[in-house]
């Protein structure tokens, strides 16, 4: 080789080796170093998971412990060791509302929202939160508000659709109410039939309520299409007695006796409570008086077996004033059955009015061991709900069609 050549060259390009040599100077201590930093930012990253994982089991020990409050400081330290754990804000926000700090609660969620660098489903998912937080709190509109904004990125949400159901539902805008049943039917896996029904017998009954018949009956064929709930069924028998259709009334109180015999009572004093309502009081008055005259002299055996429905006739019949006859009839039953505590209390009732007193401490003795005094007359086998009134959506859990009977004593 030709020394003589090479040193030549390197004289004529001694800047540029130079050059290079500082360049591959730099680029081994960059390499090194950045090879530290990785060291370095993995062992502060690992010492960051620590921290929280500590945070997080302290957390949820005071959350099984039902120490919410002492739960929020451990998020909050969590909160302030890496504010880019977006969980740590979620878990957060959702104690704020589950201890009544709403406020709190709305602040961290918007924060969350308003922020660019998180994803289109975590967005969403604080959305949801939010209206949460908004329905927790009462703020009705803003909760409906939200909810919508939520559907107009995802239709399929179906626990918001359900939300908004219930919404509408208890504030008794029925034609929304009908408008989101609809669109969760589509969406869920549970048959709403049976709901939608009841919400059109609401609308119907709004327009029964203003005189308008014949729009409430449109309503009424809309709600048997659904379902024929009872509902339904005694609203209809409303409407005939108010069109004064005797007979149609007369057929539909024996065809909901014969389905449901335990709704006898209640089918009277629903008719009874709409009375009140009427502009026709007088016609209505007079017709519901033929159609319990109907009701009494139905002497089908099926309907004889069941309690309510003799308990119902013998209640007429003592409002008529005709209590021989109201003793005739639970003094037959009660020699073929007599296993009702509640026929047993009106047969002791009777038997003092007719001065059968020997009688009727006998008859007491023997219920006294095994009676059961209830406070209120229905109750919902859902939730356990008790009212007097009658409900056919419970004010409690809000499932339809879920009222049971009981009888005072």
């Amino acid at each position: 080789m030709d020394y003589s050549l090479l040193l030549n060259w390197g004289k004529d390009h001694a800047l540029m080796v130079v050059a290079v040599v500082i360049t591959l100077v730099l680029i081994y201590h960059y390499v090194i170093e950045r090879d530290k930093a990785v060291k370095l930012s993995k062992k502060y990253r690992n010492s960051i998971f620590e921290a929280q994982s500590r945070i997080f089991l302290n957390a949820t020990q005071y959350l099984i412990e039902g120490n919410k409050d002492l739960a929020i400081k451990e998020f909050l330290n969590a909160v302030d060791l890496n504010r880019e754990t977006i969980d740590t804000y979620f878990a957060l926000g959702g104690l704020f509302r589950s201890n009544g700090e709403i406020e709190k609660a709305i602040s961290i969620h918007r924060s969350l929202i308003a922020r660019e660098s998180i994803s289109e489903s975590t967005r969403l998912q604080a959305l949801k939160e939010l209206a949460l937080d908004f329905d927790k709190g009462g703020f009705v509109d803003k909760a409906i508000e939200t909810y919508k904004d939520v559907l107009k990125i995802n239709r399929d949400q179906q626990d918001v659709i359900q939300s908004l159901c219930r919404i509408y539902e208890d504030i008794e805008d029925w034609d929304q109410a009908y408008n989101y049943r609809i669109m969760l039917s589509k969406v869920g896996q549970e048959n709403q039939s049976e709901t939608i029904s009841h919400i059109l017998v609401q609308k119907a009954k709004a327009l029964f309520d203003q005189g308008q018949f014949k729009a409430c009956a449109e309503e009424l064929e809309d709600a048997f299409r659904f379902a024929p709930s009872v509902s339904a069924k005694i609203l209809r028998l409303r409407l005939f007695l108010v069109l004064g259709k005797m007979e149609d009334a007369n057929g539909v109180l024996l065809e909901l006796l014969k389905e449901h015999p335990m709704y006898a009572t209640f089918i009277f004093v629903s008719l009874e409570a709409f009375n009140d309502t009427l502009s026709q009081k007088d016609d209505y008055r007079e017709r519901l008086g033929q159609l319990k005259e109907y009701f009494l002299a139905l002497n089908d055996h099926d309907l004889m077996s069941s309690p309510s429905v003799v308990l119902s006739k013998i209640r007429l019949l003592k409002d008529l004033h005709k209590n021989g006859d109201a003793f005739d009839l639970l003094d037959h039953w009660m020699k073929n059955h007599g296993h009702s505590d509640v026929l047993k209390v009106e047969y002791i009732k009777i038997l003092i009015e007719v001065g059968k007193t020997e009688e009727a401490l006998h008859h007491t003795k023997s219920l006294l061991s095994n009676l059961h005094n209830s406070l209120t007359r229905h109750y919902c086998s859902q939730c356990g709900y008790n009212s007097d009134e009658i409900f056919w959506r419970c004010p409690q859990c809000h499932n339809w069609e879920t009222i049971q009977f009981r009888w005072k004593v």
